[in-house]
């Protein structure tokens, strides 16, 4: 990272920190200043955004531990005139513009609206784009033999049926399944048809609730016992469960078209010369 960019990284931090600026924590002072939340996101947001509240108490010690050198090196840098420094004054002036187009692009952002019927438009025109495919939520038992796995289907069979079956099918799963999911009962979850080898899925999908294979179903893997817990048919996600992602990508398209507009007009109004390299 060149110094500009370094320097324009912290001060889009801190802008993204003025928010919080009025209700800030403190967790340490040094020479009489406050080390504060504002301190500690300048690290946080060259750590990726890491949620510090999340961090174990040694790891949150340590970002703090950095919050103080940084807050002593750079009293120690404007002590000594780093301020008056040709390098600072240029590589200063130079990110000012890109700072100040970074907050105005975060208010342009923020005063885009979207309005609930633009809302439930999308959702209605672009119907295929929230369609649930059929679900089957199920467990299985992976064996290398087929023997071994009419030896299992025979003994689920005296298990019953409902909760009984269940309970023995994740026994079995636990004690002889070769696959990663056995420590699990064999549990796999929600899955469609197109997430698992075409016999697999031929075999879940044709199983009611409650059901499980009477015959082994044979893939690369090797021999599956499967055992089916529940079942959605195909439908359309509900509305109450995509309206916030359709609002930020309405929100967002609506941005980036105002930008757009903005961008033409300047230029059209603008004089540019391309130079010749």
């Amino acid at each position: 990272m060149n110094l500009k960019r370094k320097v324009l990284s912290t001060a889009i931090a801190a802008s993204i920190a003025l928010s919080g600026a009025l209700f800030a924590k403190d967790y340490a002072i040094v020479n009489g200043k406050r080390i504060t939340d504002m301190d500690l996101k300048f690290i946080l947001h060259s750590l990726g955004g890491v949620d510090f509240s999340k961090l174990p108490k040694d790891r949150q010690k340590k970002i703090i531990d950095q919050a103080i050198e940084r807050k002593l090196l750079s009293d120690k840098a404007i002590k000594e005139g780093i301020e008056n420094d040709p390098i600072y004054k240029k590589t200063l002036e130079s990110i000012k513009r890109d700072l100040a187009l970074e907050i105005w692009m975060k208010k342009q952002y923020a005063g885009i609206n979207v309005t609930e019927k633009e809302v439930k438009d999308f959702y209605k025109k672009n119907a295929d784009k929230f369609k649930m495919p059929e679900m089957v939520k199920a467990r299985h038992i992976l064996v290398k033999s087929e023997k071994e796995a009419k030896e299992i289907i025979k003994e689920l069979e005296k298990a019953g049926k409902g909760k009984k079956l269940e309970e023995k099918f994740i026994e079995l799963a636990k004690k002889k399944s070769v696959g990663p999911s056995g420590k699990n009962g064999g549990e796999l979850g929600w899955f469609d048809r197109k997430q698992m080898v075409k016999a697999f899925s031929d075999a879940a999908f044709s199983l009611k609730k409650g059901e499980f294979t009477k015959k082994p179903v044979k893939t690369q893997f090797g021999y599956h016992i499967i055992y089916v817990e529940d079942k959605k048919a195909a439908g359309k996600i509900p509305f109450e469960k995509v309206e916030n992602s359709i609002i930020a990508q309405l929100k967002l398209q609506k941005f980036k078209e105002k930008i757009q507009k903005i961008g033409k007009e300047l230029r059209s109004k603008a004089k540019i010369k391309y130079l010749n390299k």
